[in-house]
């Protein structure tokens, strides 16, 4: 068998292209994107034909991916943690659609916030829907686990989903393999004409049935997935090690055998047996879980008999980001190193925009166009964009969503707070920021609107924007009258005279879009290497 050196997210990929995958859909966002992109530019997945490119948003590619679920054949959704949010419409009603051909959902989550808003946990919403969840300790369970979660939703025809965190996803390790792969289905309809249809009468009636497989989930949460009972002889703690937890806790014993009873836990739903078991056998349990406390609330109504269950909510695991070796150490009362404190010669270096970018020169022309009246009146939105909150440039006052600068410009300027004045990018304007434009132009609002448009997906690793070549056309089809949509060059040597157009659009009482328009610098410097490689 073949073993591959693989980061977490590329040992999900390549499991799907093994096992039959003809789709996968995804909007890009750390620490999920390399999935896609592994995907992309895999030799054998362009051979079979399997499609791979970007949707414009989270929503409408979790959207496609049920869709290719209904003709029958194997599909993946990816995305990160908050582009869960976005999708919630299709991910919550296709639990009650329930899925044709495989249908596999994963959601990379961030805690401690590396490259995140926030730092929610992804399994709520898996619980929520009473969908199957795995959560794989390590690469080579992430690569096997893809295999089980195409088997499990076409045996059970529902969608699976499969719950990384950064670490993981990031972290590279060997992977065996498998040595056969797996051919993709066919288009087949599946044998309910209405299975798709959620008409109130045929929802309530599917919606028992979703409730009626939860024995047989939680059954093959017992029996045919990945969860471990490790006995142990000290019964003074039991301990629950949810997915990449088991890591963090077996680093503590350097033959890694835990002396206390363990249960492994990388499916959901909850294994009620082997949890009733471990919590009999143990005078208290120790709850480690990646991210919220999920688990142990669950735990704590299921087993409130007067035994202490500890974890995030008691404070033994400190309440927010990531797990590591030295915090489950101390949980168990083990000697835990430090490490040596950071020299105070050692400056932070906070990111920056790259020298050269020109959303610097959009900024610029902004922030002066700003000064006679006064701070705090631009909105902005997620994105490389968003360092223009910090120093030098003190530009932007909010970020918030994924297509927030745009609405709540709208909201503050129906508020009275003029000018308002949305900043947001071109892939961020085609994934959310269009529907709030045009209620702008419904209200006729007054509002300014710059799309900075480097017409790639930047801030993720310059994926292709649904944007590109497409922004004015958008404007003008959604309302916006021509003559206030305005395209500018951001470059210094423009200065004056794109300050001039900035004036004159915050002054115009109605809906106004600025595009400053100039390729992304690191983007850039790529065609120009790629160019001369040729």
């Amino acid at each position: 068998m073949e073993k591959l050196l693989l980061l977490g997210d590329e040992a999900i990929a390549q499991a799907a292209i093994d096992a039959g995958l003809s789709g996968i859909f995804g909007y890009p966002g750390t620490p999920s994107t390399e999935i896609t992109e592994y995907i992309q530019e895999s030799k054998e997945a362009k051979e079979k034909g399997i499609r791979s490119n970007w949707g414009a948003n989270e929503k409408t590619a979790m959207e496609a991916a049920l869709g290719m679920s209904y003709a029958g054949k194997r599909a993946m959704f990816t995305c990160k943690h908050v582009g869960m949010n976005v999708a919630a419409d299709p991910f919550m009603n296709s639990a009650i659609t329930g899925a044709n051909g495989g249908l596999v959902y994963i959601a990379a989550d961030d805690p401690s916030m590396h490259s995140s808003q926030d730092e929610q946990d992804s399994r709520f919403f898996g619980d929520w829907a009473m969908i199957p969840i795995l959560e794989p300790s390590n690469q080579q369970e992430a690569y096997d686990m893809v295999h089980y979660a195409f088997d499990l939703s076409e045996e059970f025809h529902i969608p699976v989903m499969i719950r990384i965190t950064t670490r993981l996803a990031h972290s590279r390790a060997g992977v065996v393999r498998r040595n056969t792969q797996r051919e993709q289905n066919p288009v087949k309809l599946h044998e309910n004409p209405k299975q798709f249809i959620l008409l109130p009468a045929i929802a309530r009636k599917q919606y028992k049935e979703l409730m009626a497989k939860q024995e047989g989930l939680m059954n093959a949460s017992a029996t045919k997935g990945f969860n471990q009972y490790i006995d142990g002889d000290n019964k003074k703690i039991g301990i629950i090690a949810c997915g990449l937890s088991f890591n963090y806790l077996m680093e503590n014993y350097s033959d890694r055998k835990c002396p206390y009873p363990v249960l492994k836990i990388v499916q959901y739903p909850m294994p009620e047996t082997m949890v009733n078991k471990l919590y009999e056998e143990c005078d208290s349990v120790l709850v480690l879980e990646e991210g919220q406390p999920l688990f142990e609330r669950l735990l704590r109504g299921m087993l409130n008999k007067g035994k202490k269950v500890m974890g995030r909510l008691d404070g033994s695991i400190p309440r927010d980001g990531e797990l590591n070796p030295a915090l489950v150490g101390k949980a168990l009362g083990l000697p835990v190193s430090q490490g040596l404190p950071v020299p105070s010669i050692v400056a932070a270096r906070p990111p920056k925009l790259c020298d050269g970018c020109p959303h610097i020169d959009s900024y610029a022309a902004i922030n002066e166009a700003m000064l006679e009246y006064g701070v705090g009146k631009v909105f902005s939105d997620i994105g490389c964009y968003t360092l223009g909150a910090l120093p030098p440039y003190n530009a932007i006052y909010s970020t918030v969503d994924m297509g927030a600068s745009i609405t709540m410009a709208k909201g503050a300027a129906d508020a009275g707070l003029l000018p308002a004045v949305a900043v947001i990018g071109d892939s961020t304007f085609t994934h959310s920021g269009m529907t709030g434009l045009l209620d702008c132009v419904v209200d006729n609002t007054p509002v300014t609107v710059m799309i900075l448009d480097n017409e790639i997906t930047g801030m993720t690793g310059s994926q292709k924007s649904s944007a590109t070549g497409r922004v004015e056309a958008i404007c003008a089809g959604i309302g916006v009258d021509p003559a206030h949509i305005r395209v500018l060059n951001p470059l210094k040597k423009f200065h004056q005279e794109n300050l001039q157009v900035v004036k004159e659009e915050l002054a115009y009482q109605g809906v106004s879009v600025i595009i400053p328009r100039r390729d992304c610098i690191v983007a850039a410097n790529k065609k120009r290497k790629a160019a001369k490689a040729e």
